[in-house]
């Protein structure tokens, strides 16, 4: 058995005795959101929903809402219906592995001037082909992940990926079979897909991600030894074996799909995370989530997180669920630790920790206090928080959130017109999972009273 400072106990496989969180807006798991961990509580604000908008799931097609991962899954693979993959592909050219490998490794720890100097090596030497268009526009894709409610990029991706696809159309006229045309024209609507069902376009989501099944539902018959090119297929196996399970209304489209295979999946996966070349970070990536909240493991999600961490620390994606796992787990002494590294990185102007990062960190460091009563504490956290997230108009996650506890930790301190007063607010801002419900619940009977 493993302890935490908090009590918690896991089982010898990593799995927790029972699930103590939902998953938050980034896919992540999220403490209890409607009251401090270490309190009683009747609900939680659930924001799993958006998980599926970031990380896609299998059944986009039929169910938009999570046209994200058939996108992604989907067109993570580079073995195509009709498309061999030939010794010319540029893909096994040795200037364009290494240059790629590099510009990747740098992009991954935030370094976006210097990994943007690599690709444009490619795609100078490549001016027609659709990989420069592709790999530069990876740097906007960081700049986006990064701060999700921040849609200033959108337009400059989404014309990269309308390059990538001319490219690739212009390639296509002379030989509708060229595996680099046809593998990079379904990356590009992959990733444009993924990110209209990022900012709830369900419908535009939905109909890339028919055009990018329409290139590469052969995925699962792929029998390729190269490494790489088998992470289509272990996410396809895992996504089409677990989503069924997970969501049974997606039941109804799956006899129309190949069938999937859990344990195949994980084990191809994992060979692409330690054999792979172009995409070991985005397979140990992926393992990370299936572990984190299909899986529920621990263990293995503490495993591929300090892999990653390890490998790019400057990455504050990875640095912030190191966090979250922590704190899913109930660890809120290792979690604030890693939130109060990531607050001083954003104050002292890290590369990648932007004030979206920064509102993680508060918020987190909030909840922390919170598990250990020290409500005076967290209200400090709470009210940088408000002031942060009052840059941007709109009524993000964590400004909402933020609002609502502040409304809890008032009520801890007896200050009911100032509880009052905050859940009134949150009712008035957009809703996030159950932040509604709890905030009525709350004007009615005060947080730390609901028996």
């Amino acid at each position: 058995m493993h302890f935490h400072a908090s009590g918690s106990c896991l089982r010898s496989n990593g799995k927790p005795r029972s699930l103590p969180y939902p998953l938050d807006r980034l896919g992540h798991a999220s403490p209890p959101l409607c009251a401090a961990p270490s309190q009683k509580h009747s609900g939680w604000v659930n924001a799993e929903q958006h998980f599926e908008g970031v990380h896609c799931v299998l059944m986009a097609l039929t169910l938009a809402r999570w046209s994200g991962l058939l996108v992604l899954v989907l067109t993570s693979s580079t073995w195509v219906a009709g498309a061999q993959v030939p010794s010319r592909s540029v893909l096994e050219h040795p200037f364009v592995r290494q240059k790629a490998k590099a510009g990747l490794d740098l992009l991954y720890d935030m370094r976006f001037a210097e990994a943007t100097v690599h690709f444009e090596e490619v795609d100078r030497r490549y001016g027609s082909h659709p990989i420069g268009p592709f790999l530069l526009a990876l740097t906007t894709w960081w700049e986006i992940l990064l701060d999700l409610s921040d849609t200033k990029h959108d337009d400059v991706f989404y014309a990269s990926m309308a390059e990538v696809i001319r490219r690739s159309d212009e390639i296509l006229k002379l030989d509708v079979h060229d595996f680099d045309a046809i593998f990079f024209k379904g990356l590009a609507l992959g990733f444009r897909g993924r990110l209209r069902s990022n900012r709830r376009e369900w419908i535009l989501a939905a109909a890339d991600g028919k055009r990018a099944m329409n290139y590469v539902l052969a995925v699962a018959q792929s029998d390729s030894i190269n490494h790489d090119y088998v992470f289509g297929r272990g996410l396809y196996n895992y996504y089409a074996a677990v989503i069924p399970e997970r969501y049974p209304f997606a039941r109804a489209i799956t006899p129309f799909l190949p069938k999937g295979n859990r344990e195949l999946g994980l084990e191809e996966i994992k060979r692409v995370a330690t054999k792979g070349h172009y995409v070991q970070t985005e397979a140990a990536y992926f393992l990370l989530q299936i572990y984190y909240v299909y899986e529920s493991d621990y263990l293995r999600s503490r495993e591929y997180v300090e892999l990653l961490r390890r490998q790019h620390p400057g990455n504050p994606f990875f640095h912030t669920i190191d966090g979250r796992i922590h704190a899913r787990w109930g660890d809120w002494s290792s979690a604030e630790a890693v939130f109060r590294s990531i607050l001083e990185r954003f104050k002292t102007g890290k590369p990648g920790y932007n004030a979206a990062v920064g509102e993680q960190a508060l918020y987190y460091l909030a909840l922390a206090h919170m598990s250990r009563g020290e409500y005076n504490e967290a209200a400090a956290f709470l009210l940088q928080l408000e002031a942060l997230s009052a840059r941007l108009e709109a009524d993000t996650y964590f400004k909402v959130m933020g609002r609502l506890h502040q409304g809890m930790v008032y009520d801890a301190l007896g200050r009911r017109k100032r509880a009052e007063t905050r859940y009134r607010q949150v009712l008035a801002m957009k809703a996030w999972g159950s932040s509604h419900t709890q905030a009525s619940r709350y004007l009615k009977t005060p947080y730390g009273k609901i028996p």
